[in-house]
């Protein structure tokens, strides 16, 4: 017998056998966190190359030709110093705002509630990663019109250890298997919104959107990501931001 999530990948893999739709992606974009390893500084106001971090998120996924249209979720008390950030960007695609939600996953899906009928797929980006480019975007987008479900990522350079409470370290994964994921992460629109509702249902807590999809056991393929495709969390990631983004442009 099916148990609930395995109902979901049923519906979605019968769904789809008639064909694929024509490709149409929004972009969402969870903006709505607390910011709190910033020191009291939201990080998604924060100045990178002179503009706010979330104004050049924002940029980066209007350059890609792939993306139809972009939905900010934020926090209420920030919907209107946001909105006036985004106006001021000039973007010529559709762009909403959203009230988004206490977790990530809320918010994800308070924002897919808002996307264009005629989206086949949903591209999920930090509003907290700016440096994106366009061939990073575009080619999870191309990937996930292909299987449903892509990330980009890149090999981790460290050693990781896994430890206990105590510190004691307890295994060495393979390095050569482990990979930093970031995003966009790109999927299916009906594989997404069934996969962050059985995830949500479950009250379960998820630091990526392809955790979600992971759980209904579909697989997600990961394509080339960026070293410099960071996501702006402590003080310290602002001056390594505005040190690339210097480098990009002759600073």
């Amino acid at each position: 017998m099916l148990d609930k999530a395995g109902k979901l990948m049923f519906g979605f893999l019968k769904k789809r056998r008639g064909g694929q739709p024509p490709l149409f992606c929004s972009a969402v974009v969870p903006a709505a966190g607390s910011s709190r390893r910033m020191g009291g500084e939201n990080k998604l106001f924060a100045q990178v190359g002179g503009m706010a971090v979330l104004a050049r998120t924002v940029m980066a996924l209007a350059g890609s030709e792939l993306i139809g249209e972009i939905i900010v979720a934020t926090r209420e008390e920030d919907l209107m110093t946001a909105a006036d950030l985004c106006r001021a960007c000039g973007v010529e695609k559709p762009l909403k705002l959203v009230v988004g939600g206490a977790t990530r996953l809320e918010s994800v899906a308070k924002a897919l509630e808002e996307c264009d009928p005629r989206a086949t797929l949903a591209a999920v980006h930090d509003g907290a990663r700016p440096l994106v480019t366009v061939d990073v975007i575009d080619e999870a987008v191309r990937r996930a019109a292909e299987c449903y479900a892509a990330a980009p990522a890149v090999p981790v350079k460290d050693t990781i250890k896994e430890a206990g409470e105590d510190g004691v370290v307890t295994a060495t994964p393979d390095r050569s298997r482990l990979f930093a994921v970031q995003t966009p992460q790109v999927f299916d629109m009906d594989l997404l919104k069934g996969a962050l509702k059985a995830a949500l249902d479950a009250g379960i807590t998820l630091t990526d959107d392809c955790g979600a999809v992971e759980r209904l056991g579909k697989q997600v393929v990961l394509t080339k990501g960026s070293y410099e495709n960071i996501k702006i969390t402590t003080p310290e990631d602002l001056i390594l931001a505005q040190a690339i983004w210097d480098n990009r442009n002759g600073g």
